[in-house]
């Protein structure tokens, strides 16, 4: 068997030994339990998040290709994430200088709406470009309109979080945090971006603690209750990392009973909350706890499901990326395959930019043969040649 036929587990077992480290001590220093290092080792519990796979390496003192099994170039310059990040980290860090130009306020909202808009639609490298400015000008109205400037800074956390900047996003998400101030319903939005952020880092339980926090400072009605169930789902993703199934099947009750009285209409805190965004969140949080079989069982219903249609584009492939590690962990390559396809055909961006997705395009093009259509995807992300 070849380095990149090895399963990932395996060859973290390989690399532990090769450093003198017992399974205790990788897992003291990842600040995981031992049983939660041994099931990444047998396979029994897929290592598929790329922040995660980042920490392990660090602490092998490895490159993290190294653990993928990669001993290719890194992906050609028309694959991975846009550039710009610079911009955005620039523009982050003069967040107290007042713009050269005052913007009105009308301006920046319409800016903020195609900003959002194009980020549902997983343009990610135009919202990259539109961030910078954006940022600048919502900066000025901080004391006139923080929610533009709320606004402005989760937008940002979320697509730095798709291209990998999870640590940026987090320090975007949390000036959201800052700049809401006393308003509880805007706070609470903002933290639903700080949960993002927290588990793309592979910090659940901070993710956790955070998301049930702020639920218990919002209480839920006709007004609220969108953002009251995101944060509700962000909770029991976060759960579901930390291997506590009691606490997830807990949380996506009360989601969905809160779902079942979210009516259709306006949802100003882009939350993409509903009955059918629990139920994804549910398929996503078996795959977070190793319940792959439940995951597919879950996720066949769930993509029939009235609205799953009218889910921002985004979000869909996002979902479907998960997806596509439920069925890797049950060795359906063909599902998975799938999977990965159809969120290409949904939106290319979040498949192409994504780290999680090129982990896990990586992982089926060791197939012998790959599913079909991963064999392109694989070239597409500079995978193969």
């Amino acid at each position: 068997m070849t380095s990149g036929d090895e399963p990932i587990g395996r060859r973290v077992a390989r690399w532990r030994v090769r450093r003198r480290m017992t399974q205790q001590m990788l897992a003291d220093r990842l600040g995981r339990s031992k049983s939660w290092m041994d099931k990444v080792e047998r396979g029994v519990r897929a290592l598929d998040r790329y922040p995660v796979i980042q920490e392990i390496a660090a602490v092998l003192r490895v490159d993290p290709l190294v653990l993928l099994g990669e001993d290719r170039p890194p992906p050609s310059a028309d694959a991975g994430p846009p550039d710009g990040v610079d911009g955005i980290r620039a523009a982050l860090a003069r967040y107290d200088r007042e713009p050269v130009r005052p913007v009105p306020a009308g301006e920046v909202e319409r800016h903020l709406e195609h900003a959002w808009l194009t980020y549902q639609h997983a343009h990610y490298a135009q919202v990259v470009r539109l961030l910078p400015g954006l940022l600048d000008a919502a900066q000025g109205l901080r004391a006139h309109a923080p929610e533009l400037l709320v606004q402005a800074y989760r937008i940002t956390s979320s697509v730095l979080v798709k291209l990998g900047e999870a640590d940026l996003g987090w320090l975007a998400a949390d000036r959201a945090v800052g700049v809401a101030g006393g308003d509880p319903v805007l706070a609470a939005s903002a933290v639903v971006s700080i949960g993002q952020a927290l588990r793309a880092l592979g910090r659940d339980r901070l993710a956790l603690a955070a998301a049930v926090a702020a639920a218990r400072r919002v209480v839920p009605t006709p007004e609220t209750s969108m953002v009251h169930g995101a944060l509700l789902i962000q909770a029991a993703l976060a759960a579901a990392g930390c291997g506590d199934t009691r606490r997830v099947g807990e949380l996506t009750a009360r989601a969905a009973d809160i779902a079942a009285r979210v009516g259709a209409g306006d949802d100003p805190y882009r939350t993409s909350f509903g009955p059918v965004a629990v139920e994804l969140a549910r398929v996503v949080a078996a795959v977070e706890s190793g319940d792959a079989g439940e995951a597919v069982r879950r996720h066949e219903q769930a993509i029939r499901r009235e609205g799953w249609r009218r889910l921002p584009a985004e979000y869909r492939a996002a979902y479907l990326v998960d997806a596509a590690r439920g069925y890797l962990q049950i060795g359906d390559l063909r599902g998975a395959g799938r999977m990965l396809v159809e969120a290409d055909g949904v939106a290319p961006a979040e498949v192409r930019a994504r780290p999680l997705a090129r982990t896990v395009i990586a992982e089926l093009a060791r197939g012998r043969p790959a599913p079909a259509g991963v064999a392109r995807l694989a070239t597409l992300v500079g995978l193969t040649r």
